[in-house]
């Protein structure tokens, strides 16, 4: 029989977990920042931005407005990154006695401003960079008009910390505040905030009105025309990808607000679009707040790609008002993002829906850690990233999918949605516009089910999913182990079909089974719509799951497979798909598709296509691997270009 621990008691979390809490109060310190966010922490009111997109030079010029609280330091140390500092001003007084230290490695270089006055009493100090971008800006992308539809085009990707390439900044998720900002720019702008009228020719001008931290900030510029998708909400991009957009994102946006809403409380940000960028876009979307960045690849043509908007879109709540305060704690934003968002996609299509989606991510998972060069440090949950490591080091899909099966878990040992919606609620309520820590998202967990919060409606408490939470959970394994975490059992009535298929595949390599009958046709596939192929040619590439990575010793069942399918899973769309058949041809040491996969790997720039499709080549062909990132290098965003560097062990030359 368990011990009960009393509201009194100091904790009333396990003491498996009560150990591992770190010294320092929550939130714990951000270790990829050089500022000293502390000092600003709740003084901090405003943000203004007046930038100067430079096309010619491919240049920012800007000048960051801080306006802040009088604090108990004269001294400010902000993040930066192959910035130009031009000149300082505290309450429009010059600042003289200011330095850039020297480079640590991924986090930058320190700014120092020494001698602050003192301030005013009132909310009225502004502390003023002047400053420009440089040509090693890792936050900005420039395409010449022979890599658009025509016309220059400059998009940012500040996340995670890329905002100290763009302006001085306090570059910690820790730190939120809110923002104006005005661009001049000789093309149209769009930026992570309500446009607002502006009277200058060529300039445009922004709000924010909810605090946010810089990794969100975004900005765009080129050729750009919008088109309504729903009735506050608007896609923008390139004009000949506009129809195709419009029609992609139609109606299905409207009704994941709405169904958000239901499920945590009111959308607080006013409008909801989307910008699809040109195909260098390094991620599949950015939640930049009001104007989601999103990658070319979500265009299908058959909407089979709009749950990423779904997923972007519950980013309104879970890491752009709730927020993790270091990267060290990635999964509260994405893990919750991921659960936000297939319950949103469960609400409107069926919950079977939802554990489909759940499936294909635990495939993710699998195919992520098994890539990774460091599983030991980088498939945790819970980082520890205090050594200086970069933050993209880390990207993966383990907090989006881990971080989603820990919740699901969750959910599934309280005893149902029913049980654990109460406490989304009350999480995105207590934690609103607010950044926090694994420690602090456990003990408000715990204490919902321990306290009046989820019993206010009875006359007593029953503890029972506090004991559950207490004594059946494995936290040890979930948060602070690597490798694959306990496998949910989903719901596979939308994959059963495709799973009968895999076997039957299987079955016909196999020397054992003398009584096959099966006669494959493309009739197999005709009616698998493309999130059901996508598990297809997961699941045949997954021995763990009934597939084989040794598909190239058994050339005669490859060959009638391409041969059967090869025009249905080749003449797809989607890019989900397409990546997927090239990978079932690369293990099947089909030396035809090698070429095609290098020609592919020209046409995009999401990571989730480009790493790995590296990473196939480089295992059959790796002087073709080579040849093709040469040539599709500067098509590729830095962030993009750098991993794959390292993926393919070629240094940074």
């Amino acid at each position: 029989m368990s011990t009960l621990i009393t509201a009194k008691s100091t904790s009333l979390l396990p003491p498996s977990l009560e150990n591992k809490r770190p010294k320092e109060s929550s939130p714990t310190y951000d270790h990829s920042t050089l500022s000293n966010y502390k000092s600003v922490l709740g003084n901090l009111f405003n943000t203004d931005l007046q930038l100067s997109i430079n096309f010619d030079k491919k240049q920012i010029d800007g000048i960051v407005t801080f306006e802040l609280k009088s604090t108990n330091t004269n001294v400010y140390h902000l993040d930066t990154s192959y910035l130009d500092i031009h000149s300082i001003k505290y309450n429009n007084q010059q600042i003289n006695n200011w330095s850039i230290l020297d480079r640590v490695g991924a986090l930058g270089s320190r700014l120092v401003i020494k001698d602050i006055p003192e301030g005013n009493s009132a909310n009225s100090n502004k502390l003023s960079i002047d400053f420009s971008t440089t040509d090693k800006c890792t936050a900005l992308q420039w395409l010449d008009s022979n890599q658009t539809s025509g016309k220059p085009y400059v998009f940012s990707q500040l996340e995670a910390i890329h905002a100290r390439s763009l302006f001085p900044c306090f570059d910690t998720p820790s730190v939120k505040s809110k923002y104006t900002c005005t661009i001049k720019s000789p093309l149209p702008v769009v930026f992570s905030g309500i446009e607002k009228e502006s009277h200058e020719k060529d300039v445009y001008a922004f709000e924010q009105t909810v605090p946010i931290p810089s990794y969100l900030i975004g900005i765009a510029s080129g050729n750009l025309v919008s088109a309504d998708i729903g009735p506050r909400s608007k896609v923008y991009t390139e004009p000949f990808r506009l129809k195709d957009a419009q029609w992609e994102f139609d109606g299905d946006v409207e009704r994941f607000i709405e169904t958000a809403e239901q499920l945590i409380f009111k959308y607080e940000w006013g409008s909801y679009n989307v910008l699809i960028n040109p195909q260098s876009y390094p991620y599949g979307g950015m939640e930049s707040p009001n104007m989601t960045f999103a990658t070319p690849t979500l265009i299908a043509y058959d909407k089979s790609n709009v749950d990423v908007i779904a997923h972007e879109l519950a980013h309104s709540w879970a890491g752009n008002l709730v927020t993790n305060c270091s990267w060290d704690h990635f999964f509260l934003n994405e893990g919750w993002t991921v659960y936000l968002e297939r319950r949103i996609l469960g609400a409107i299509h069926g919950d079977p829906a939802r554990h489909f989606s759940a499936l294909i991510g635990w495939n993710d998972l699998e195919n992520s850690i098994n890539a990774m060069s460091n599983p030991e440090r980088f498939s945790k949950l819970v980082q520890d990233l205090s050594d200086g490591c970069d933050p993209d080091e880390a990207f993966s899909s383990v907090p989006y999918e881990k971080g989603f099966n820990l919740l699901f878990h969750l959910e599934t040992k309280l005893g149902g949605t029913e049980v654990f919606d109460p406490f989304i609620k009350h999480y995105f309520s207590t934690f609103s516009k607010k950044s926090l820590d694994t420690w602090q998202f456990l003990d408000c967990l715990f204490d919902f089910y321990h306290s009046n919060y989820y019993y206010k409606n009875s006359k007593e408490r029953d503890y029972t999913k506090y004991e559950i939470l207490r004594n059946e959970v494995d936290w040890e394994t979930w948060l602070f182990k690597a490798g694959m975490p306990p496998k949910p059992i989903f719901n596979t009535e939308l994959a059963d079909s495709v799973y009968d298929l895999v076997h039957k595949w299987k079955s016909l390599v196999s020397k054992t089974d003398n009584t096959n009958s099966f006669t494959p046709s493309p009739g197999d596939i005709k009616n698998f719509n493309s999130n059901q192929l996508v598990l297809f040619l997961d699941t045949l590439c997954n021995p763990k799951e009934g597939g084989l990575h040794n598909w190239y010793e058994y050339s005669e069942v490859v060959e009638k497979f391409l041969s059967v399918y090869g025009k249905l899973i080749g003449g797809s769309r989607n890019a989900e798909v397409i990546f997927r058949f090239f990978r079932f041809q690369v293990y099947s040491h089909n030396k035809e598709s090698y070429l095609k996969l290098s020609d592919w790997l020209g046409t995009v720039g999401r990571m989730k296509f480009v790493r790995p499709g590296y990473r196939l080549l480089n295992m059959v062909d790796r002087s073709l691997a080579l040849e093709t990132f040469k040539k599709y290098e500067y098509t590729y965003h830095p962030i993009c270009a750098t991993l794959v560097k390292q993926d393919l062990g070629i240094g940074n030359k």
